[in-house]
């Protein structure tokens, strides 16, 4: 299982979140640099990295941030927050990321995602599946959706999808452990699809236990800025 260190960015600082709120922000460092190269020179191989200005704005907002830590560094960035057009999805692989993913674009514009698809190929497009009470949360999770996740899922895989990271909102940030059973009947209605798992990892058993579910990843975050687990403990579990 690949284990994925999280870097959220607002204002160009490393920051995190509480279930999604923008009002309970705690910054971290102000230098996302920083914070990748420990996480490189730990052994991890990929980051996370996520736009949180952007994902309010529906656009792309800290592209610098993007190139910076890309070109810096040779983490495999997944990027993600704000990307809402084919401009956006440019500038993201212009400025070095590896992987783009898309959760509001794909339920507002699923056209637009399913070219992208066509275009860049599935091994670089994320689906982003977040999610509140298993129905889709999007626009940085401050808007819900009557669309029930499982089968936003499975109509994404029907059209190519191979990779989706998804969130319980109502555990992120809170360090009260994963929606195991989220993720296991994801499992069992898209055998085939790649699943990340975010939000929630408390502790080493969490990420253990998700990794005996033979889930291709898990996005730390919290975690780790909170001392919770060490960035050698994940370098020996991680691929």
């Amino acid at each position: 299982m690949y284990i994925i260190p999280a870097i959220d960015i607002i204002e160009g600082k490393c920051v995190r979140l509480t279930q999604g709120d923008y009002g309970q922000k705690k910054i971290y460092n102000e230098k996302p640099l920083e914070v990748a190269m420990q996480f490189e020179d730990a052994g991890l191989t990929r980051l996370h990295l996520v736009d949180l200005d952007g994902a309010k704005a529906r656009k792309i907002i800290n592209w610098k941030v993007l190139e910076i830590i890309a070109s810096k560094t040779r983490l495999h960035v997944d990027f993600g927050g704000g990307v809402q057009s084919e401009e956006d999805i440019r500038v993201a692989f212009e400025c070095g990321a590896k992987q783009v993913t898309g959760g509001s674009v794909a339920v507002k514009q699923p056209a637009l995602f399913e070219q992208w698809l066509t275009e860049f190929g599935s091994e670089k497009i994320i689906l982003g599946a977040d999610a509140k009470n298993e129905k889709i949360a999007v626009s940085g999770w401050e808007e819900g959706t009557e669309l029930w996740i499982y089968d936003f899922l499975e109509k994404y895989v029907e059209k190519g999808v191979r990779y989706a990271i998804s969130t319980d909102v109502a555990k992120d940030g809170l360090l009260q452990g994963p929606s195991f059973d989220l993720y296991r009947t994801m499992q069992q209605k898209c055998p085939d699809l790649h699943i990340i798992a975010s939000g929630g990892v408390s502790n080493m058993k969490d990420i253990e236990q998700l990794a005996e579910m033979n889930l291709y990843g898990v996005i730390v975050g919290k975690a780790i800025y909170e001392g919770r687990v060490t960035l050698n403990e994940l370098r020996k579990l991680s691929y």
